[in-house]
């Protein structure tokens, strides 16, 4: 004999099958996404930087399963990143400890086994944190550039505009001052003459120019006249 006790159990467990399979349901159909979608999306814990996730666009890209992927930390990076790009990977994990909220850019990457590298435009933001709230992992996408460009007019007025807009940042870093010297300094004038030039002390002109590479983030002087011409001196 069926009590209403038993009834209502029973349909408390039609109800849970139910919620369960819908929730099944709607599981695969956002890794089918996830899946599908025309980028390489993964997350890495960013204190080792190890691979916490990937779809499997990024692992078909590289050469790589999703399994062996699972796991690896920077000899990843290293072995499909260009040499002079690789340093991007520790300036990222860097910008995220100290709490940027998001780092992008372009880099050359490869598929293991080729020699040919492909432009990848990248964007990566944090995506879980401690209990100390300190960034503990990053969520990143990339897309590739090399063979997936049909608007080759806009992307040329786009990145005119992007770099317009970043050396305009740069700009607005320094002061007045800063700018007056630096100015002088992509004229090829040394600091005595930009001393004499500004009527200041060649000490002052001297931290004048430190500030400015810290600023700009260069090493030397070629890297700051560089840097001061796309910013548009000259």
């Amino acid at each position: 004999m069926h009590t209403g006790s038993d009834f209502g159990q029973n349909l408390s467990l039609t109800a849970l099958r139910k919620e369960n399979e819908q929730l099944r349901d709607r599981n695969q159909l956002l890794e089918s996404i996830l899946n599908s979608v025309p980028a390489m999306l993964y997350s890495y814990d960013n204190n080792n930087k190890s691979i916490t996730w990937c779809n499997t666009g990024l692992a078909e890209t590289f050469g790589f399963t999703v399994t062996e992927l699972t796991g690896m930390g920077m000899e990843f990076f290293q072995h499909i990143m260009h040499p002079d790009d690789f340093a991007l990977a520790v300036v990222a994990q860097q910008s995220f400890i100290d709490n940027k909220s998001h780092f992008g850019g372009v880099a050359r990457i490869r598929k293991k086994g080729e020699e040919e590298y492909r432009w990848l435009l990248g964007l990566e933001v944090p995506f879980t944190w401690d209990a100390n709230g300190r960034v503990q992992e990053i969520i990143c996408a990339f897309l590739d550039l090399t063979h997936a460009i049909d608007t080759n007019a806009q992307i040329s007025v786009a990145l005119s505009e992007i770099l317009r807009r970043q050396n305009e940042n740069l700009l607005n870093k320094l002061t007045a001052r800063e700018k007056d010297v630096l100015g002088l300094a992509v004229q090829g004038l040394n600091n005595k003459e930009i001393a004499h030039s500004l009527n200041l002390s060649r000490y002052t002109v001297e931290t004048h120019r430190k500030n400015i590479r810290l600023k700009l983030k260069v090493r030397n002087t070629t890297e700051l006249v560089a840097i001061a011409r796309k910013i548009g001196y000259q």
